[in-house]
């Protein structure tokens, strides 16, 4: 007999696992998720679901996983216009040779629009849901956010010398808070304070983003302590490291997301976990780039939140977050020779609450929970590659790629259905990225 006081509901979505990444990791089996415009509103066993629920859209997701949509917590989603522009140089030569140059004689709006339209499109077939951007033009990656509907925290960039965005400390703040003013009800969209790099940002202009990140609740993002060359030059300049300095400017907080932080010693880690700060764990742009590789086992014991991401396009050439995840955690592993020190629900924790901890947004996204945005992955695990399966969560991480993402929703809204970018012309955006190639590759 049939329930006539159903509710309704927009979607359900039914799977054989469910990963919520809550604080107990829960793994559900045969369970369903039940959303009502762009929120989660219950978790319910597949075989009671309909006895409870009606809706218009429903999947039945057999041999998949869902997890929270992933959170790359470090990019600069533009540059993926010069991936495979300058690969195989030290950080230092990279830049100061290669990119900025470039940057000089290309970056402009439309410049930015593509790019990010063409990251963001690699980032929803990686099952990315989330970005955490630092660039110039702000105004043009929010376009493309707008367009394709990706959720993102967008840094209002800051440096000390002048590109073609802005001119000084001064400029760039202004510019960066004309936008936020000009986007801020935009519910995909939030912000926050980004100071490119210790080495490229004075102490007084550091100061000055300490005021307003105090003022406004703003996060801070922030490259630091990435080189061992970035340190030697902060001692020999200031006669202390990177987070010292940025200490003694009241920078070291827990409204920073500090990234990389492959080289920190003793007191400088303390200070770190002392103060609640955010590390971003880059593990494969810090290994192309030869930076190293960051002690995160170390960090871990001081129980600092840690989040991953990508960095751009030229730096990694592949928004992947799932290959983060596993390198995440082979690392781990292999630097301490101790396999049993990270979880496969550690490494994705790592890549959705905790990423979600480190935006401040832990209360909306980065765990499937009821009330939350219904920001999903659905990971097709029924192929050679991942069979068999004895736990889901081991076969994600190790053996499962983004190949095998199938599905992606963020706020409610399908943005990948059956592996295929859903009203996203993938034809148009690779002729964009051609146009841009063909430009570059004549400097």
């Amino acid at each position: 007999m049939t329930n006539p006081n159903k509710k309704n509901a927009s979607i359900i979505i039914s799977a054989s696992w469910i990963f919520t990444s809550n604080s107990e990791g829960q793994l559900l089996s045969d369970y369903s998720i039940v959303i009502e415009n762009n929120k989660i509103i219950d978790l319910v066993p597949q075989d009671k679901v309909f006895d409870e629920y009606e809706a218009n859209d429903i999947y039945q997701l057999t041999d998949h996983i869902l997890i929270p949509g992933l959170i790359n917590t470090h990019t600069h989603a533009a540059m993926s216009l010069f991936k495979g522009f300058a690969d195989d140089l030290p950080l230092q030569d990279w830049l100061n040779d290669y990119i900025w140059p470039a940057e000089k004689e290309f970056i402009n709006s439309s410049f930015v629009k593509d790019g990010s339209i063409l990251a963001l499109s690699e980032m929803i077939k990686s099952g990315v849901t989330t970005f955490n951007d630092m660039y110039f033009f702000p105004d043009a990656t929010a376009e493309a956010v707008k367009e394709l509907g990706v959720r993102s925290n967008i840094g209002l960039v800051v440096l000390d010398f002048p590109t073609n965005y802005a001119t000084d400390p001064e400029d760039y703040l202004l510019k960066g808070f004309e936008f936020r003013d000009k986007w801020r009800n935009e519910e995909l969209i939030t912000t926050s304070i980004a100071p490119h790099a210790p080495y490229s940002v004075s102490d007084e202009a550091f100061a000055l983003i300490n005021t307003y990140s105090e003022e406004l609740s703003m996060n801070i993002h922030t490259h630091l302590h990435e080189t061992q060359w970035e340190i030697e030059d902060s001692i020999e300049k200031y006669g202390i490291t990177p987070v010292q300095r940025l200490n003694n400017l009241g920078i070291i907080g827990p409204s920073l997301m500090a990234v990389h932080c492959v080289h920190l010693n003793d007191q400088d880690m303390a200070t770190l976990a002392k103060n609640k700060v955010s590390i971003v764990h880059n593990p494969s742009s810090n290994m192309k780039l030869g930076s190293g590789i960051a002690d995160i086992a170390k960090m871990l014991k001081q129980n600092l939140n840690i989040s991953l991401g990508t960095d751009s396009s030229a730096s990694n050439n592949r928004l992947d977050m799932m290959e983060e995840m596993r390198l995440a955690a082979l690392l781990i592993k292999g630097s301490t020779k101790s396999p049993e020190l990270f979880s496969a629900n550690e490494a994705i924790k790592m890549a959705t609450i905790n990423g979600a901890k480190a935006l401040g947004l832990e209360s909306i996204i980065g765990s499937i929970e009821k009330n939350k945005k219904a920001d999903l992955v659905a990971i097709d695990l029924n192929s050679i590659e991942n069979q068999p399966i004895y736990n889901p969560l081991t076969t994600l991480v190790y053996s499962s790629s983004r190949s095998d993402v199938s599905y992606v929703w963020i706020d409610g809204e399908i943005k990948l259905k059956d592996k295929k970018l859903v009203k996203i012309d993938e034809k148009r955006i690779i002729q964009l990225a051609k146009k841009w190639q063909r430009k570059l590759k004549k400097t």
